[in-house]
Formats: C-alpha cells, sequence, structure tokens
C-alpha cells in the first residue's frame, strides 16, 4: 500500500512517537488524523501540516467511535492506515516497602494500554471492511499496535507495562489471522529504549547509563526511527501477524 493520498489515523499522536508517526506519514503524501486525549497537543501536531486534530479517549468505545466518524466526515472516507500510539507506562511493585498493592495501578495501564488498542483496533477494523480493494492481494488496510520490547524483558516495578504489552504482542497473530478475510493486516512494534516523554525528564547520568547498555547504535532511540518502520509496514504487504523488536539488540536487565 502506498502511503500518499491514504488516510491514516495516529492515536497518542499529540506527543512522543505517534507525533512523530503522524508527521512523517504526512510528509509522504497521507491525510493524517492525529487523535490524542489532549486536544491543545493534537492541534499542534496537525497544526504543522494541516491535518485534522481529533480529542479521543481510546479507553471509551463512544469516544472512540465518534473519532472515526469525525475522521470519515472530513477526510473523506475511513482510514486505511492505523496507528495506535497512546499509552501509559506508571511503574509501580506489586507489593511496596510499606505492604501497599498496585491493583488500581495495574488496572488503569492496562485499561489504556491494552483494552484501549483493542478498542481501536475492533473499530480500525469495521471501518476498512467496508472500504474497496487496493490491489490484485485484495488489500484494505492495516493496523500498527505499540507494544514494547518491556513484554519479552520486563524489569522489576513493570508488572502492569509489561503485561499490558504482551497482551498487545499476544493480540498480533490472530488479529491478522481473523481480520486476513477482509485484506486488513495487523503488526506490531515494540520498542526499546526511545526519546519520549517517559525519557526526557531524566538526569543525564541516567541517560549515559541508559545509552550505554543499548548494544547499536549505544544512544536512545529516535520516534523518527519508529516513524520509518511504521512507513515500512504500510508499504511491505508482507509484514503482517508479527511483532517487530526495535531496540538496538537491547535486552532488559531484571532492574
Amino acid at each position: 500500500m502506498d502511503v500518499a493520498s491514504q488516510i491514516a489515523l495516529v492515536t497518542g499522536g499529540g506527543s512522543g512517537l505517534g507525533a512523530a508517526t503522524a508527521r512523517h506519514l504526512a510528509r509522504k503524501g497521507a491525510k493524517v488524523a492525529v487523535v490524542d486525549l489532549d486536544k491543545a497537543r493534537a492541534e499542534g501536531v496537525a497544526g504543522e501540516f494541516g491535518g485534522l486534530a481529533v480529542a479521543a479517549d481510546v479507553t471509551d468505545r463512544n469516544s472512540v467511535e465518534a473519532a472515526f466518524g469525525i475522521v470519515a466526515r472530513e477526510l473523506g472516507g475511513a482510514p486505511r492506515i492505523v496507528v495506535n500510539c497512546a499509552g501509559i507506562g506508571n511503574a509501580a511493585r506489586i507489593v511496596d516497602r510499606d505492604g501497599n498493592l498496585s491493583l488500581d495501578l495495574f488496572e488503569r495501564i492496562i485499561q489504556v494500554n491494552l483494552l484501549g488498542t483493542y478498542i481501536v483496533l475492533s473499530f480500525a477494523a469495521r471501518a476498512m471492511a467496508k472500504l474497496d480493494v487496493l490491489n490484485e492481494d485484495g488489500e484494505r488496510g492495516v493496523v500498527i499496535n505499540t507494544a514494547s520490547v518491556a513484554w519479552e524483558d520486563g524489569q522489576i516495578g513493570q508488572t502492569a507495562y509489561a503485561a499490558s504489552k504482551g497482551g498487545i504482542a499476544s493480540i498480533t497473530l490472530p488479529a491478522a489471522r481473523e481480520l486476513a478475510r477482509d485484506g486488513i493486516r495487523v503488526a506490531t512494534i515494540a520498542p526499546g529504549l526511545f526519546e519520549t516523554g517517559m525519557t526526557a525528564g531524566l538526569r543525564d547520568d541516567i541517560r549515559a547509563t541508559l545509552s550505554a547498555s543499548v548494544p547499536f547504535p549505544q544512544r536512545l532511540g529516535l520516534p523518527q526511527e519508529y516513524a520509518q518502520l511504521a512507513e515500512s509496514i504500510v508499504t511491505n504487504p508482507m509484514i503482517n501477524g508479527t511483532v517487530i523488536r526495535l531496540d538496538g539488540a537491547i535486552r532488559l536487565p531484571p532492574r
């Protein structure tokens, strides 16, 4: 599928990996809807390239359904490219030193990262299935989800985050198999340590330590590199039903 002229919807598009992906797809000629819980951030990114800003809560099915309706109305149809970047990354131990449990945090992270991804995937699949096929393969669209290397290398304090990202990774193959009948591909990117809002506030010494832990290139990943992989998934029809680690060969230590 060529990116040019296609409608793309990017969740979490107001910052980090999502913002970089929205900008990149727009540069490649896509009509991009920047979807974010923070409307001001979405407007800031969309305003850079004349895109559409949409405020939506990925954990609320009515909000997501409304977002797809706005995109169809304002951009002239359902998106053929959907990139799920919305997520949170809070950390907490199962039981802290004072004996407190992290059940509320676990529930919230699962709700945003895993359930939110599934809700967007569901509405994307329904919308894409109604589109005309694009080519002789019968392709209609592609959904790209975002996991994390933590789904395999989860560190202490990351039980909730790792579980949510592991769920996203596990969705990938069965979703791709199910949606194949409609010509819809599903793939997942599992980033390692990247320059995002989650790492922006780190002290210089911590940043240096994290960068040194990446075998090569010995630095944190750039959001643009995530965006480049997203484009590659869109344009290569054989990338389907798989989880791709984008991590410079890092394997996270226990802590």
